[in-house]
């Protein structure tokens, strides 16, 4: 999975969406203790600042050593580097012990995972029975009318045949994702849960974003440009209906699962 942001790491630092607060202080407020947090595959680091704001400690994992050097660097938070598959034993050396982590992070990345082994991994090291597990994506962008119907005849047609299969799982809001935790404090299910982020950006800044996806890489690789003259001119006509060429508000859903580990 990591190869495929290898080659665009710095453009997934700079155009990928942040996360709200709003999200935080939900997840924040069904953690016991604030004590550590684990953000898993953290990729350019998009919310270990928020993290690092609320808890004492954080350590951050990757496997792309490219998207770990354009993380933040802040004094809170611990980067590793790790390989594709880790074992407990590794895990007990290199980032945390049994039952001591009062959160896990995976902020879109879960549905990269082989989800059996990795449950095993987070049941062992959350503390029990309030350890909490919480991952989150986001859904396709919304901009306006004009821009989104250019963009979802993009994302549906052109780009869907080099999506992963994985990105199902995205497309479906992490409702069909296999997710075996109780639900926390306060909540009668684990979700998903609702949240939004908003940036401002160009028309560039949102070609950007498109570079990013691991789609585009794969296409790339297999020697097809998705964003040929023709798509972006397109693109560029829906941008300016409005009779501006500027910035535009984009509106990135969020889906939240959230757990606890349980006894």
């Amino acid at each position: 999975m990591a190869d495929l942001f290898i080659k665009q790491a710095k453009q997934y630092a700079v155009a990928r969406p942040g996360y709200p607060e709003k999200l935080f202080q939900f997840i924040a407020s069904k953690a016991a203790a604030h004590d550590l947090a684990w953000d898993v595959g953290t990729g350019s680091g998009q919310a270990v600042r928020s993290l690092a704001e609320i808890f004492k400690n954080v350590v951050a994992t990757d496997t792309s050593q490219k998207q770990l050097e354009c993380a933040p660097k802040l004094p809170n938070v611990r980067y590793e580097h790790t390989p594709p598959v880790l074992t407990i034993p590794e895990i007990e050396r290199k980032l945390a012990p049994k039952s001591s982590v009062d959160l896990v992070t995976i902020a879109q990345a879960l549905h990269w995972f082989d989800l059996p082994s990795f449950y095993e991994q987070m049941k062992w090291v959350l503390k029990k029975p309030n350890g909490v597990i919480a991952a989150w994506c986001y859904t396709v962008p919304r901009v306006n009318n004009n821009v989104d119907t250019v963009f979802d005849r993009f994302y549906s047609i052109d780009v869907e045949p080099y999506w992963d299969r994985a990105r199902k799982l995205v497309d479906k809001k992490y409702s069909t994702i296999d997710f075996p935790f109780e639900p926390v404090s306060g909540e009668d299910n684990t979700g998903p849960f609702e949240f939004a982020t908003e940036r401002l950006m160009g028309l560039d800044d949102f070609f950007t974003y498109i570079r990013s996806w691991s789609a585009y890489q794969t296409a790339k690789e297999k020697g097809v440009e998705l964003l040929s003259d023709e798509v972006m001119e397109a693109f560029k006509q829906a941008w300016n209906a409005d009779g501006g060429d500027g910035q535009k508000a984009v509106n990135y859903p969020i889906n939240l699962r959230i757990g606890r580990v349980g006894n």
